[in-house]
């Protein structure tokens, strides 16, 4: 079994190596050997407690049925141990940052509830095909803003550098056609909230199993909108996103429809650090799903793997025998409700460029290793003080599989508040297989008739 210091040691050869180079094909023959298809090491760590990757969670468990909310496979399960602010120095080497600033930040009520380990990432077979050929043909640009040649899901799962993880993380596998509705709460100091409540829907190109490589996208990676339909302020916003795959060959093309001017205008700001839809300045349009669009404002650095409790395997968080006033509270969400479990990360610094802006000075990031996608980020303000704490919580779609998540959440250390997306509990289970979305439906005049409706 390969230790995480030895694994740190061929990333470091590797980094060496040029940078936007394919891997060597004894390399890429290793997601058949000591590696999942992922990237992820197979094994598990020296104690047991991380199990080791024998296919993941590809069977519905009893009582499930399509398209209903996800079955919890392990509701049974008890907790391990708990760690608190009290016992946490027991548990500091596998305490992410992000967990010991909220430990730091409210030691009298936060909680975190430590379950036996899964790992129950998966995605269909013709995936992992497509991920072992990206190995041996996935490039970046040349400025590492863009992919080619690669398709379907992780275009570089053996990592040479962190602008590769990053893209990873972007890029991994969602259904093609995919449909929801959620909510994104923001309470007030006292624990009042008025949930906004959206309908989003997407095209994801690069998903498409039609397409055999990147160039087939015509630099469209997916197709996106999100309608606003609660409360009654902001209903009828629509947003349509085109994804760029290639900044060099076109950045992300986005526009907005306004029910007060019944018009759709260009919507450059909805990109970087402008402030997020519906999140009432509380997170940026780049901090969705972790981070998402033009990676061009910072340089990224691998800064190791090590073992850590994260979120994982959350279904009693999505399920819908929870009201929205069980899971809120303040000044933190209800930890009764979320699980941890030991699992294996990279850590991913973000540090600025010169010469370029952001309100977000550095981050860093917690990256699963086998879903390649991030779990935890400490984001510092340009004075280097640690400002904001994001969280997600996975799950993964068993029936499709896909490695996904029930609900995502930002912290503001400064002004004590959060913010949640993406809960589904009272909204409905994500419907992935929304074969009637069509692409003549992502246009602006498209948008312009279903904020009127």
């Amino acid at each position: 079994m390969r230790s995480i210091s030895a694994l740190s040691a061929i990333l470091a050869v590797t980094l060496s190596a040029s940078a936007w180079a394919t891997v060597p094909e004894e390399v890429a023959a290793r997601l058949d050997q000591d590696l999942t298809p992922f990237g992820a090491e197979r094994a598990g760590n020296a104690d047991g407690t991380i199990p080791e990757w024998t296919g993941g969670l590809q069977t519905p468990p009893p009582g499930y049925q399509p398209g209903d909310f996800h079955v919890d496979p392990f509701a049974d399960e008890e907790p391990l141990f708990t760690i608190t602010a009290a016992n946490a120095d027991q548990y500091s080497a596998r305490l992410s940052g992000v967990s010991r600033a909220m430990f730091n930040a409210w030691p009298d009520t936060y909680a975190m509830n430590v379950y036996p380990s899964h790992r129950t990432c998966a995605n269909p077979d013709w995936v992992y095909d497509s991920i072992r050929n990206n190995a041996r043909v996935g490039e970046m640009e040349d400025d590492g803003n863009g992919v080619l040649h690669a398709i379907h899901g992780q275009p570089f799962p053996v990592v040479s550098n962190g602008l590769e993880m990053i893209w990873n993380h972007m890029l991994d596998y969602l259904p093609n056609k995919i449909e929801r509705q959620f909510a994104a709460i923001i309470p007030t100091r006292s624990g009042d909230f008025v949930p906004y409540i959206a309908q989003d829907d997407a095209i994801i190109n690069w998903t498409n199993p039609d397409y055999t490589s990147a160039e087939d996208l015509n630099n469209v990676s997916a197709l996106y909108i999100l309608h606003t339909i609660a409360p009654s302020r902001v209903a009828g916003n629509v947003i349509l996103v085109h994804e760029s795959l290639n900044m060099r060959n076109g950045s992300r093309q986005a526009w907005q429809y306004s029910p007060g001017t019944r018009r759709v205008r260009r919507a450059p700001d909805i990109a970087y650090d402008n402030p997020g839809t519906n999140s009432d300045g509380m997170s940026t349009a780049d901090s969705f799903g972790g981070f998402n669009g033009a990676p061009d404002r910072y340089n990224w650095r691998v800064v190791r793997k090590q073992e850590a409790y994260i979120p994982y395997n959350n279904y009693r968080l999505g399920s819908p025998e929870l009201e929205y006033t069980d899971i809120i509270q303040m000044p933190h969400l209800n930890p009764e409700y979320v699980r941890y479990e030991l699992h294996r990360v990279w850590v991913l610094e973000a540090s600025l460029r010169p010469n370029t802006r952001h309100t977000y000075a550095r981050r860093v990031f917690y990256i699963d290793e086998d879903t390649t996608g991030i779990v935890q980020a400490e984001i510092y303000d340009s004075r280097g003080e640690l400002w904001r704490l994001q969280e997600g919580y996975p799950t993964v779609a068993y029936e499709v599989p896909a490695c996904v998540g029930v609900a995502g959440i930002s912290y503001d250390l400064n002004n004590g508040r959060y913010i949640i997306g993406g809960l589904l509990n009272q909204e409905g289970p994500i419907n992935f297989f929304a074969d009637d979305l069509d692409e003549n439906r992502y246009s602006p005049s498209a948008i312009r008739r279903l904020g009127t409706r």
